[in-house]
């Protein structure tokens, strides 16, 4: 059991739900995610997810979209990432999950990025565009290692496909809330809780909801039917507009607090 599983333990146990904050690493820069990790394992940020900056995402939108091409112009690499989470893993204990395309992994290679992602204390892999199918002999090796493979889930999926993913996802189920790519939006699906209840019909695994969440009133509505919610967009855009400020950890603490509040 690793520091995912045993942080949805501890929450079932109180009846709280998982707040997930997720970052672009080396945005604005490496040492600012530091000082990020630090800060959120602090005021009690539940599981970080750290995005890996890349060239051609499919997932991401405008903001994490642009985060990304800033971390890519400092020279932000996969390997940094990990040396940071090393660091970091020295004083803090918060359950960390890379979110990265699979490109950067295969030119690791596979077993060699397990390994050291292992070593530097990551806890779970998000692969947007690495299918299950595809990745067997990755998830495979990622599980022997203990690292969880976490699998998506979306509005468009089939019955059968809710069932495979129920199966082969480790650590959580992340369910996307909408079709298309992360970013802030107005109003959340309409189908969001029947499409949580069906998928919790077939798995005791945690169902995690991402994608369009970002203010403190969606978080509320979302985590009546989940076990947990994923905001990101709303959280670097706030660091964007932060950069070159002093306050700019403080300030992204305090609206960090409020949404897991």
């Amino acid at each position: 059991m690793n520091r995912i599983d045993k942080k949805f333990k501890e929450l079932k146990k109180t009846r709280r739900k998982v707040f997930i904050a997720f970052i672009t690493a080396g945005f604005p820069s490496l040492a600012v995610t530091e000082q990020l990790i630090y800060e959120f394992d602090k005021i009690g940020v539940d599981i970080l997810e750290l995005g890996v900056p890349f060239s051609d995402p499919m997932a991401d939108g405008p903001v994490i979209q642009e985060a990304s091409q800033q971390a890519l112009k400092k020279n932000t690499h996969l390997v940094d990432i990990l040396r940071l989470v090393k660091k970091a893993r020295k004083s803090v204990n918060i359950p960390i999950c890379l979110m990265t395309y699979y490109n950067p992994i295969f030119c690791f290679p596979d077993k060699k990025f397990i390994g050291e992602a292992k070593k530097s204390g990551v806890d779970g892999i998000i692969i947007p565009d690495l299918p299950p199918e595809e990745g067997r002999d990755f998830i495979k090796a990622a599980h022997y290692a203990g690292l969880d493979t976490i699998c998506f889930l979306s509005p468009t999926s089939s019955l059968k496909r809710i069932k495979f993913i129920s199966k082969v996802s480790k650590g959580f189920i992340y369910y996307v809330s909408l079709t298309g790519v992360t970013g802030a939006r107005k109003k959340l699906g309409e189908d969001i809780r029947k499409n949580i209840n069906l998928i919790k019909r077939y798995t005791k695994k945690p169902v995690c909801v991402g994608f369009g969440v970002s203010t403190a009133s969606q978080a509320r509505e979302v985590k009546k039917f989940s076990d947990g919610v994923i905001i990101g967009s709303a959280i670097v855009k706030k660091i964007k507009e932060n950069i070159g400020s002093p306050l700019l950890i403080k300030k992204v603490s305090n609206f960090v607090t409020q949404l897991k509040s």
